[in-house]
Order: structure tokens, then C-alpha cells, then sequence
């Protein structure tokens, strides 16, 4: 066992113009936690990451399912940081989003775009901070966040709550710093010798970049989108279905008073423990989820087939569904290449037995739900 280093996440203020910054210390090398309960919770997360990662290779067509997940972690990252859109808004399309709801809108749907673009280079890119920054122009581009950088590691001060540096909740390191505590982090990273657990590694990585802050803006939904993608990489997931962020948005004072106090006292136990403790509950309502989904899936495919000859049809557009579960007729019509008198038929048709409900009550460009599966992820 290595020697225990005394609050070994103690970094220090170092006086700038005027303010004072917090520098951390590096990262790459060993630690060892003191609170024996922190090796109870590993081996439950472990184990019940293992039991969700399951799903993904037993559910049938388990893509169709994994849109809503990765919907759900975007909504509830972004809300964390202000934005009001929830999971029933983030599937409209832009033109059914009430104009002055868009700017909240687009920074979900960039969240969503980030996620797909880095699960897709994972198969032939490592985690880097090149990789991290294509993540960070794809999420801040076209929004709010445009003019601060998409993509770019910060050339200034930046600073959490306040009006500047001097009244601020917390200030970041000077960000001449930035790059060495990122090439650290780095190689933190792929550095397979420090015999540190994986959701242990992934945890401590959270804090340092979320204390580093290396952007302008767009911090902490970065960090979190980097948990999925380590426990990817690891191959701990096949599939992005630990929205985790759902977790931290509901204890979200908590988690930042967690980040903080690393920050105070240097120790990382607090921190970890509610990390392992977001892992488990997030995992249990995956688990839960998925289960859910294989009944709801079994109901809906034994209604369907009452349907006869327009089965098919019908099958296929709830399964398009699962992708995006609210659609108009045009929609309908057109993801089925049907005409749009076969489509409005089985929409009808999948509304009588009770799988769709309409949802906007118009009398005309009326758009239906699917709406018990969208409920499983509204919980």
C-alpha cells in the first residue's frame, strides 16, 4: 500500500492581479482513500454498471432505445446549468419549440450532437484534450456560448459566481497553468500503472476538470459528458445508458458543495463517496428502465399484431418511436414512405389501442405521443 499522502488534493491560492486564483495539484500519480465504506460502494457500482451494461447487448434493437437515454442525460446536464427545456421539449422538432424556449432548446440539442460525435470517434480515437475540444466547439456552436471560444482551451481568467475574480465563488486556475494541468490530466488518463479502480479514476477525473475549467463556458457539461465517455472507453458500457446527470441535477447543491470541498480540504473521500453513490442509484434506474421498456415492448407488439394485414406498418412506426416518441402524420408518412391517408390510418389505428395519445389538442397539425414509453424517462 502506498504511503498515505496527507490531504493529497490540497492545492493552493496563488495571488494574480488584484485576486487570487486556486491551483490544484497534479493528478498522475497514486493516492489511497481513507473511508473503508467508499471500497463497499465500488464493488455495488461495479456491479450494478455490470448488470446494466447487460441490457445493452440483450434488448433487441437496443439503438432504437438508446436516443431517449442519451435525450435525457443532455436535458438533465444542461439544466444543471440553467436551461428550463426538459425531455418533453427536447424531442420537438426546432419549429414546435415557442420561439423564446429555442435558446435552450438548441444548447440540448447540441449536447445530444456532442454526445453522438464523441461515441463515434471512441472506436479510433483515446480520450484527448484535442477530442475534448472538437467535443467543446460542437457543443457551443450556433448558441449562447458561441462567442466564448467553442473549441478553444481559455486565454483568460475565468471565475464561478460573482461579478469578477474579487467577489467570485470560486476562481479557476491562472490560465497559464491551464495547459500543463490538462497535459496531466492527460496522461492521467491512459496511464494503466497507477492501479487506481476505474470509477475511482473517473471521479477524481471529474473534479480536476471541473477545477481546472479550461473553457470560457461550458465546464460542467463537458465534464460530465467525459464520465459516459471514460466508463466507454473502458468498456464498463457498451452503450450511453447511465444518465447520470439526472442524479447530480436532483442533488445539485450537494454535488457542487462535494466539488468544493475537495477544493477546502484537499481530501477526496466526500467527493468519491458521492460519485460511487450517483453510479449505484443511476444504475438501479437503468436497470429499472430497461425493464420496463422489454414489458412495455411485449404489450405493445401483442396490440399491434391484432392489427392484421397494417401490423407491419405499425410496428415499424412505433419502433421509430422509440427513436423519437412524438410525431405528426407528415412525419409518419414520411419515415414509413406511405401515403399520408395510410399514415393518418395507423396513427389512428395505434391510437385506439391506446399506444398513442394526442398531444398538442388542435383541431389540425396534431402530433402524437407514444406516451408510456416517454414516461419511463420523465421519472
Amino acid at each position: 500500500m502506498e504511503k498515505h499522502i496527507k490531504a493529497p488534493f490540497l492545492g493552493t491560492l496563488k495571488q494574480q492581479f488584484k485576486y487570487k486564483s486556486y491551483s490544484p495539484p497534479k493528478i498522475e500519480r497514486p493516492f489511497r482513500w481513507k473511508d473503508e465504506k467508499i471500497d463497499v460502494l465500488l464493488e455495488e457500482a461495479v456491479r450494478l454498471l455490470g448488470e446494466l451494461n447487460v441490457y445493452s447487448k440483450l434488448v433487441p434493437d437496443v439503438d432504437f432505445f438508446i436516443r431517449m437515454h442519451i435525450v435525457k442525460e443532455a436535458a438533465s446536464s444542461s439544466r444543471i446549468e440553467g436551461t428550463k427545456t426538459g425531455i418533453e421539449e427536447a424531442i420537438l422538432s426546432k419549429d414546435e419549440v415557442r420561439p423564446e424556449e429555442r435558446d435552450d432548446w438548441e444548447e440540448v440539442q447540441n449536447y445530444i450532437k456532442s454526445m453522438n460525435y464523441a461515441i463515434s470517434k471512441l472506436d479510433r480515437f483515446p480520450i484527448s484534450i484535442r477530442l475534448i475540444k472538437k467535443i467543446h466547439e460542437v457543443l457551443l456552436s450556433g448558441v449562447r456560448g458561441e462567442y466564448k471560444q467553442p473549441g478553444e482551451i481559455r486565454v483568460s481568467q475565468n471565475w464561478i459566481g460573482g461579478t469578477n475574480p474579487n467577489d467570485a465563488f470560486f476562481v479557476p486556475p491562472h490560465h497559464g497553468e491551464v495547459p500543463d494541468l490538462l497535459s496531466d490530466l492527460e496522461k492521467y488518463w491512459h496511464n494503466e500503472n497507477l492501479d487506481i479502480p476505474i470509477l475511482i479514476k473517473v471521479a477524481v477525473s471529474h473534479y480536476q476538470f471541473e477545477t481546472i475549467h479550461p473553457f470560457l463556458d461550458g465546464n460542467g457539461r463537458v465534464g460530465r459528458l467525459l464520465i459516459v465517455l471514460q466508463l466507454i472507453s473502458k468498456r464498463y458500457l457498451q452503450k450511453p445508458t447511465l444518465y447520470i446527470s439526472d442524479f447530480f441535477e436532483k442533488n445539485r447543491n450537494v454535488y457542487y458543495d462535494a466539488l468544493s470541498q475537495v477544493r477546502i480540504t484537499g481530501e477526496v473521500d466526500r467527493w468519491i463517496k458521492f460519485f460511487l453513490n450517483a453510479v449505484i442509484k443511476t444504475s438501479e434506474k437503468g436497470i429499472e428502465t430497461f425493464d420496463q421498456i422489454i414489458k412495455l415492448k411485449k404489450t405493445y407488439d401483442k396490440k399491434i399484431l391484432s392489427l392484421g394485414g397494417k401490423a407491419e406498418k405499425a410496428s415499424k412506426l412505433v419502433e421509430i418511436m422509440y427513436s423519437k416518441p412524438k410525431m405528426n402524420v407528415n412525419e409518419a408518412s414520411e419515415v414509413l414512405g406511405v401515403s399520408y391517408v395510410t399514415a393518418n390510418e395507423l396513427v389512428n389505428d395505434l391510437k385506439r389501442l391506446n399506444l398513442l395519445k394526442e398531444s398538442t389538442g388542435y383541431s389540425r397539425n396534431r402530433a402524437y405521443v407514444l406516451y408510456e414509453y416517454l414516461g419511463l424517462f420523465k421519472k
